[in-house]
This record gives structure tokens, sequence and C-alpha cells, in this order.
């Protein structure tokens, strides 16, 4: 048997996926769906907080020694990931210890170790969630026009990919957006952009579009206000906010716009037809999207906003996208490679 033949004979028994955030990993053991199921069985799901742990082998190690039974015969897994590989190593600037696909091929005796983009991942995902995972955030807007799909998160950083239609099936194209440079729209965000520039002339999308990027604007903010900061943790601004503190509203405020300017940016750039929020620190954060300008922002790009006010977006809530996407992928791969 070829070595091809082996890989697609391996994607139609078990393998894992995981999900390997900077914050959690999510690791599950998967296999195709069958004729009754959705497109992926996930017959077992775990949530790691990687601070816990000293590498990814130990939170795969730790996976399969709790499944009841083991694993059985797994000789595969997939891994999505932010960043690249180069050289066998993950290159990611939200992790606090060194991927390298070979090392955990041999520590966990492994046939093989595949990686894929997070939000390349989550664009497979997208296609293989039901409309219950999802919340349509442009009310009145939901018809999906064919063409390209962009998939978008912002998390401990922000993560972009695009879906386009190819042949029957689908390419996904990874992105490094979060990594382009920051376009503030308005004096207060020139302010803002002004104090994060005193760390650095670069400042990318996702020091401001992400979790850390929350508590950047609010630093921002109370810097050129002249006040305190009550926290920094996301999650305390966010609850400020709702107990009505000024400057935590309004840094949750302009996350929001901010992410509605990204995404019509990343929509005019890609053409696409459709937006998928792959969750993140939005979730937490959505019940301020009406109060905010996050769709003007998201339609405002001149002689475009037609266009981007028939885009529907929907706010994918689901814990186990990324190792849905990162199984999808590999069961694609194996059917062509």
């Amino acid at each position: 048997m070829s070595a091809a033949e082996k890989f697609a004979a391996s994607a139609r028994g078990r393998f894992i996926a995981a999900d390997v955030g900077g914050t959690h990993t999510r690791v599950g053991l998967v296999r195709a769906g069958g004729p009754d199921e959705s497109p992926i069985a996930v017959l077992a799901h775990r949530k790691y907080a990687c601070a816990d742990y000293p590498g990814l082998a130990e939170i795969l190690s730790d996976f399969i020694a709790a499944i009841p039974g083991g694993a059985g015969p797994v000789e595969s897994v997939a891994i999505a990931c932010a960043g690249v590989v180069l050289d066998d190593a993950v290159i990611n600037a939200n992790l606090s210890w060194k991927v390298s696909l070979s090392e955990l091929r041999r520590a966990l005796g492994l046939e093989r170790v595949l990686f894929i983009n997070d939000f390349q991942a989550a664009a497979h995902a997208a296609q293989c969630m039901e409309p219950a995972d999802s919340t349509l955030l442009t009310p009145g807007v939901d018809a999906i026009e064919p063409g390209p799909v962009l998939v978008i998160g912002p998390g401990t950083g922000l993560g972009a990919a695009v879906r386009v239609p190819h042949r029957g099936g689908t390419v996904v194209l990874p992105t490094e957006a979060g990594h382009a440079a920051f376009s503030p729209g308005n004096a207060r965000e020139i302010e803002i952009l002004r104090q994060l520039q005193q760390r650095g002339a670069h400042v990318p999308n996702e020091d401001l579009v992400s979790g850390p990027g929350l508590a950047n604007i609010y630093r921002a903010l109370c810097a050129i206000d002249g006040t305190r900061p009550i926290t920094l943790a996301p999650a305390g601004i966010t609850a400020a906010a709702r107990e009505g503190d000024a400057v935590a509203r309004e840094a949750v405020l302009t996350f929001c716009a901010l992410l509605g300017s990204v995404i019509g940016d990343l929509a005019v750039t890609s053409s696409a037809r459709a937006v998928f929020i792959a969750g993140g620190i939005l979730p937490q954060l959505k019940d301020f999207l009406a109060d905010s300008q996050f769709l003007a922002r998201l339609r405002d790009k001149g002689a475009m906003q037609p266009v981007l006010e028939r885009l529907p977006v929907r706010l994918i809530e689901n814990d186990r996208l990324g190792v849905i996407g990162a199984a999808s992928w590999y069961l694609e791969h194996a059917r062509t490679d």
C-alpha cells in the first residue's frame, strides 16, 4: 500500500484534531460522520489551559490517556494553530512553548502530524455548522450569495481566512490580516494610535481587535483622559462597562466599531459574500454591538457601501469549531492527496 493509500485509509478511522490557541487548546477524538450524522463526528472532546502544561505533547498525551479504554489505533493528529510552519516549527507570537511537528510525531509515536492555520481550519468548519450554531448580526440580511466567504475571529490574536468556491469544492486561503497596519477612523482613534505607537511605529490590527487589544484600547483611553485603569483584564473591562464605567464602555464600543471596520476592509479586499465571526472574545461582547458603530463602520467603505449593506454577518458560537475545522480539512486532504 502506498503512502497516499495509507493516509486515505487512516482517515476513514479515528484520529485526533487539536485547536491550539494562545490561552486554551481544545482536543477531539474524531472521525468522518456517517449518513445520519454531522460531517465530523466528535467522539471525545476536552479543553486545556495552555499555561498548565509544558508543551503540546503533554496535552495530547493527557488527552489520549483520559479516553476510556484508550484512543485505540490512532495514527494521525491534525493541528489547527495560528501562524505558519517554518523548518518544522510553528511560528506563532502567542504560544508560550515551541511546537515542533517532528518532535510531536516522535514523542507520541504517531504516523503523521499535519498542521493547518487556525482560521484556515475555521473556514473549513464554517461549512459544517448548523444554523443553531450562529447568531445573525445583520438584521434582515441573511441570504448568502455565491462567492467567497470571510471567516474572522478576535481572540488572543486576530485571525482571518477566506473560503473560495473552486471546481465543485472549496479552496481556503489563510491570511495574516491581524498583522496588517491599524487604520484609525476618527480623531479619538488617532489619539489611541499615538498612544500605542509609543511601543513601536507599526501598530497591527490585532493590537486593538483582540482580547489583549480591548485592554490596549482601555489603557490608551485612560492615558488620554488622565484616569487610572480599574482593570486590564478583558472580562473586567467588559464588566465595568456594564456597570456604567464611562471609559470602559467607550473602550468596548470602540472595539466593536474597529472590528466592524476591519471586517469591512477584509470583505472588500476578498470580495466576500458572507462573513462568519468565529467566537473569540465577541460572544462576551455581542450585547454591545447594537449600541456601537459596528455595522456603520463595516459598511462605510465609500462606493462599496451598497455592496456591504447586502453582506450577511454571523457569529459562530461553537466551542468545537477549531477541532471540527482541523478534522474537516484533514479529511478533505486525505481525499485529494
